[in-house]
């Protein structure tokens, strides 16, 4: 495995940052709550840098991006291509606003077609989400997340196909490193990875993160059962030699297996403790959300910010639909309302 270069101890702070021999990181801000930079990757190629996943579209983004390569002795019209590994805002949007400039070629896993043909910011912030919060027992919740107002900036972002979709196994055809494309749905359906097996690296997006998990299905057409495609994907880079973590969201990391093992681990336990609030007679995601404490700190849910409680009440579905599918719960529909019980 390469020798990891010296980062900074805030991972955050802006720049360009070694990484390893040719790839370079810089992490650019978002406008979010709690959740402050995105990092991009720029790998080195003799046919003009490549550049993994490109912010949230904005005239600070463009700033910092622009003085990250810079710095390297690059200009944004000398990017070759983005390779985006799925569809969300702060990972997409940039670069299609760089191609509308520059002609830049933009890649992107195929299985993200179904949300950006449905995407209609006309319908709300989230449409399926709220129908999917009312079959959860959440139904003042549901109503919260319906009047939401996307930003004005947003709403004016082009938000299209790309130029190529990626399929698992493909590669990207760089001359001076192979970097293969894992399919790795979960977070979003179309999520990809990025493995370099000779440089012993993972771009890992959303999939794998050093200090968070990530949401899962939050997307405008999500599949069935995120949950369970989650665990399997992360099974499917826990079976390959480890390699280091180079995330969308944190600092590198040494090891992709530690985290993975943690996560999993996350989640065995997120389904004891699901079906132990059942059992005690909770029937419904919303009610097993409040019973639960949510983040590293612990806190209840009615504490969390709107959107953190849709997605916590999301995956306390997909944790009961898991446990149900399992035979572990039953499961049955009353007024609209999906509601569980012990067998």
């Amino acid at each position: 495995m390469t020798e990891l270069a010296e980062q900074p101890q805030d991972w955050t702070e802006p720049g360009a940052h070694p990484v390893v021999p040719g790839v370079h990181r810089i992490p650019l801000p978002l406008p979010l709550d709690g959740l402050h930079a995105v990092n991009v990757y720029v790998v080195d190629d003799p046919a003009g840098p490549v550049v993994v996943d490109s912010g949230w579209a904005g005239s600070e983004t463009g700033r910092r991006l622009e003085a990250g390569l810079r710095s390297l002795g690059y200009g944004l019209d000398d990017v070759s291509q983005f390779v985006v590994t799925h569809a969300h805002w702060d990972h997409y949007t940039h670069a299609l606003t760089l191609r509308s400039r520059y002609g830049t070629r933009v890649r992107l896993g195929r299985g993200e077609r179904p949300s950006i043909e449905d995407f209609d910011l006309s319908l709300g912030c989230y449409p399926r989400q709220v129908v999917t919060l009312r079959r959860c027992g959440a139904p003042g919740l549901a109503e919260e997340i319906a009047a939401m107002e996307p930003e004005p900036q947003d709403v004016n972002t082009p938000f299209t196909f790309p130029d190529e979709w990626l399929d698992h196994g493909d590669r990207l055809g760089m001359k001076q490193r192979d970097l293969e494309v894992l399919a790795t749905p979960g977070h979003t359906r179309g999520h990809i990875v990025l493995r370099d097996a000779e440089a012993g690296l993972l771009f890992s997006g959303d999939h794998v993160l050093p200090h968070i998990t990530p949401s899962l299905g939050l997307e405008r057409t999500p599949e069935p059962r995120p949950l369970r495609s989650f665990l399997d994907s992360l099974h499917l880079v826990r079976d390959l030699p480890d390699t280091l973590l180079l995330p969308a969201h944190g600092p590198v990391t040494r090891s992709v297996h530690r985290r993975v093992d943690e996560l999993v681990e996350h989640h065995r336990r997120r389904l004891e403790e699901t079906a132990a609030v059942v059992r005690a007679g909770a029937e419904t995601a919303f009610d097993v959300a409040r019973s639960l404490p949510w983040t590293r700190r612990r806190r209840p849910l009615d504490e969390l910010p709107p959107t953190h409680r849709m997605t916590a009440v999301l995956e306390m579905a997909e944790h009961l639909d898991l446990l149900a599918d399992t035979g572990a719960l039953a499961v049955f529909e009353s007024d609209g309302v999906r509601r569980y019980a012990a067998r």
